[in-house]
């Protein structure tokens, strides 16, 4: 029997910021067998420092998970391999986000897509660097493994990595004839289909090429109001006809993917790896319901709601015609009055009033309202009415990687590692996901980028001294353009945003230099310059091409005038941001035998700067400032009992400045709110701690598990209990809206997870049973912590029951997602003080799915 080593291997790691030969050469103390060794798959070999070495000798923080465990947990994106990594959030966008990721690694990253904005966390497929959230969220496709780095992560190469990295490493053709073919069914009428073959086609020549389809139906239904609720004084939409109420869903995805590499060696000393891959989406719309609106709830402590605060009332919008003020309904009733906002839309929960409604036995809790339309009567500020955004989620990404490895001699390796990654992306949003048109958004983002590395290894003094210089250049451009219907905003703004440009470049030198003045101690010294430039050129008009000026808007309140004169002088104009960065990484560590190390290293990080992308006026058109973190970082790893525990552990403190978030009050503006600006908010003291375990007690049967414990306090100058947020006319200090005893979004104070694994082999194959729960605490979604936008602790478990036979050419997996059953949402929005609602991406319920696999 053989030791089952399925399992995450996790490892806090401390050597030089290059692994030094002797710890990666050397043989490891016996465990098991030999034979028994060689099979041991928690031995994971890494490239974090970008040369093989162990995971236990590397000198990062660092979670390692190996195709077998992919396998094992039926983990196909990245989001859920994260549930096991501590002090890491990831999640998918929500609807105004499209297809793309929401990353967080101990308090740091980004939540909003736009391309003035760099991300937090930084995302790479075999060492090439995504630069965008938008084209983040990632297919697991035949991958060889995944890394998540923590802290600060740029003086070995890349781009710079403020919060940590995400690495994705595709497995390598091997040109041995391999292949394989999985078909899934599953809740959902879910449809997988994967698929890889990889051969050869000369001695030195191999080519592996892999794809995957995945459809799904939608677990989320978009009724109409006006059919299901014939009682109530909403009209049945006509788009959809009568007897159809419930033609469309939200969640639904038909997604596929396909990826060609070749690997050529022409000689013993060179390696060149080429590959090419295409994503092609077109999914329904990211799944949204109402939480809670209205001014007034029936439910027993419904908190009271304020639609009035940006001057429109819940029902329609103020206008001046013939010079008398009139309000003019966003839907008109059966009656001819306003339909008001109210609990009546929200369908299920504490919050909600809806009655007397045939939801055609849809759970509640996964119904929603939306219609994406705008069928307001057109108005002299508001003339481009009826509009109806498109309930989608598109998306088209195609890449070309290459990477040359040349062994010039023993002691010193050149590695070139370039790229061009283009996407299209199109995603619709009906904001306030009820039959009224509060808020509805036609987005289209394309992006294209070129990186180019260069990275010089060597080694020194007869391995004393090893290292790495290296450059790194990215080159992209960013356009963003969308149909912005925003009907709470006084006088209602309707208007084509964009197209607007981002390009940006990056130019960066990189060093790391490790000394070993013996075989159990390791010094690294690293530093890392970055040169940064951005700029972004406004475009707004109006819908039918016209802009807002001067002639069309003569002086006086807004609602005097043309259409969108709100948006009068933001166009053709460019905002710019350039800067430059010194970082550094020092790292010292000891072994003090085969089955422990300690360390402690200290090392920066920063996030570029920028300007406002999203100005309601022209004076909210300001820059930010980057944000910069320091770490300090001690810790250990231990393999004990025969190398069948390990444990890890590490505390961290992070001095945490110039934190960039988006604020929902511009305090230094004419027009204070609607605010959508980030900003500079203040600085923080981030402390923590982590433990990752794997415990393997006898053989067949494995445990692994992680725990982390963070705490997040502000350290700048509050007024009020509020976070200072600029001054006013009279240079005095005015609080903004984020309290001093904030956090940051989608940053829990406490997560854990546990596994288990067991391996029964018969003569008839192997029987496994594997289950896998996490727990991740209570989060808000926004920068001001509201209570709104609070999402509760939930633990999610997932099992799977597996045979494979015994030359393993076929596998049966039944997989069950979400056990327990439990509701929860992914992400949560509080617009509370714009629109008067909240709504929230709820998570998918329980569900099976049926795999079969044939291996060649």
């Amino acid at each position: 029997m053989k030791l089952n080593t399925l399992s995450v291997v996790s490892a806090l790691a401390i050597v030089s910021c290059l692994a030094s030969p002797a710890f990666a050469q050397s043989e490891p103390a016996p465990a098991v067998a030999p034979e028994d060794e060689s099979n041991r798959t928690n031995i994971i070999t890494v490239t974090a420092e970008f040369r093989e070495a162990d995971l236990q000798d590397t000198p990062i923080a660092i979670t390692a998970v190996n195709a077998e465990m992919l396998e094992a947990r039926g983990q196909t994106d990245i989001t859920q391999v994260a549930a096991q990594a501590p002090n890491v959030s990831l999640r998918p966008q929500p609807q105004n986000g499209g297809s793309g990721l929401i990353a967080f690694i101990r308090g740091v990253g980004q939540t909003d897509f736009n391309y003035a904005l760099d991300p937090g966390v930084g995302v790479y497929i075999d060492d090439v660097y995504i630069p965008t959230l938008s084209s983040s969220l990632l297919e697991l496709m035949d991958l060889e493994r995944v890394e998540i780095l923590r802290g600060p992560q740029g003086t070995l190469a890349g781009k710079n990595a403020i919060g940590g990295a995400i690495k994705l490493f595709s497995a390598k053709p091997r040109g041995d004839g391999s292949g394989s073919l999985r078909v899934e069914y599953g809740s959902y009428n879910e449809l997988v289909v994967r698929g890889m073959a990889d051969f050869a086609l000369s001695s030195n020549l191999a080519v592996r090429v892999s794809g995957m389809s995945r459809g799904r139906d939608g677990y989320v239904a978009m009724l109409d109001y006006g059919q299901t609720h014939p009682n109530s004084n909403v009209r049945i939409n006509n788009a959809r006809g009568s007897g159809n109420s419930d033609y469309a869903t939200m969640g639904g995805q038909a997604v596929i993917a396909g990826r060609a590499a070749l690997k050529w060696e022409p000689t013993d000393t060179l390696e060149i790896n080429i590959s090419g891959d295409y994503t092609r989406e077109r999914s329904e719309a990211i799944p949204t319901v109402l939480i809670a609106a209205g001014a007034i709830c029936s439910a027993p402590g419904c908190t009271t709601f304020n639609p009035n605060s940006v001057g429109n009332s819940a029902s329609g919008t103020s206008v001046v015609v013939g010079g008398v003020r009139q309000t003019v309904p966003w839907l008109v009733g059966k009656d001819g009055n306003a339909v008001n906002m109210s609990c009546a839309f929200v369908p299920a929960g504490p919050y909600s009033c809806d009655t007397g409604g045939n939801l055609l036995g849809w759970d509640p809790r996964f119904v929603s309202y939306s219609n994406f339309a705008d069928g307001m009567v057109p108005t002299t500020t508001a003339p481009f009415k009826p509009y109806f955004a498109l309930p989608q989620t598109n998306f088209n990404g195609w890449g070309i990687h290459g990477n040359l490895t040349l062994d010039i001699s023993d002691n010193l390796q050149l590695v070139y590692i370039g790229s061009y990654r283009a996407y299209n992306s199109k995603f619709g949003q009906d904001q306030d996901a009820t039959p009224i048109p509060v808020a509805q958004l036609d987005n289209e983002l394309n992006h294209h980028a070129f990186t180019s590395e260069l990275r010089l290894n060597f080694e020194a003094a007869d391995g004393l001294i090893d290292g790495t210089v290296g450059g790194f250049y990215l080159d992209q451009e960013g356009i963003y353009t969308a149909r912005v219907d925003l009907n709470y905003v006084s006088p209602t703004i309707d208007f084509l945003h964009g197209p607007d440009t981002t390009p940006s470049t990056t130019q960066a030198a990189f060093a790391t230099v490790t000394v070993h003045p013996t075989d159990a101690l390791s010094f690294t010294g690293g530093v890392r310059f970055t040169k940064d430039k951005k700029d972004y050129t406004y475009f707004r008009r109006n819908p039918d091409g016209t802009v807002p000026n001067n002639t069309l808007c003569p002086p006086g309140p807004p609602s005097f005038g043309s259409s969108n004169c709100l948006l009068n002088g933001i166009f053709n104009i460019t905002g710019s941001f350039e800067g430059d960065r010194w970082d550094y990484r020092f790292v010292g560590n000891y072994r003090f035998s085969d089955a422990f190390l300690a360390y402690a290293s200290v090392s920066t990080g920063f996030k570029g700067g920028g300007v406002n992308p999203r100005p309601f006026v022209a004076d909210q058109r300001l820059p930010f400032n980057p944000e910069t973190l320091t770490t300090y970082e001690i810790g250990f790893k231990s393999d004990f009992l025969d190398r069948r525990v390990r444990l890890n552990g590490a505390a961290f403190l992070n001095k945490y400045n110039d934190i960039i978030l988006g604020k929902v009050r511009c305090v230094e503006s004419v027009l204070q709110t609607p605010c959508l600006r980030p900003d500079n908010i203040g600085a923080a003291d981030v402390k923590g701690f982590e433990l990752e375990a794997s415990v393997f007690p006898v053989d067949g049967l494995s445990f692994d598990g992680s725990v982390s414990v963070l705490d997040f306090s502000y350290t700048s100058p509050t007024l009020g209990g509020f976070l200072v947020s600029g001054s006013d006319a009279q240079g005095n200090p005015v609080a903004g809206a984020v309290p001093g005893t904030a956090i940051t979004p989608y940053t829990p104070e406490l997560s854990y997870s546990i596994g288990g694994q067991y391996d029964h082999e018969t003569e008839a194959g192997t029987f496994s049973i594997r289950l896998d729960g996490s727990y991740q605490g209570k989060l808000y979604t926004n920068a001001e912590n509201t209570s709104w936008a609070e999402i509760p602790g939930r633990f999610l478990a997932n099992g799977r029951l597996t045979w494979t036979t015994m030359d393993e050419a076929w596998r049966v997996s039944l997989e069950v997602q979400n056990i327990f059953n439990k509701y929860y949402f992914q992400t949560v929005s509080d617009v509370t003080t714009s629109l008067g609602l909240v709504t929230g991406v709820p998570g998918l319920p329980r569900t099976w799915s049926l795999s079969v696999q044939r291996s060649f």
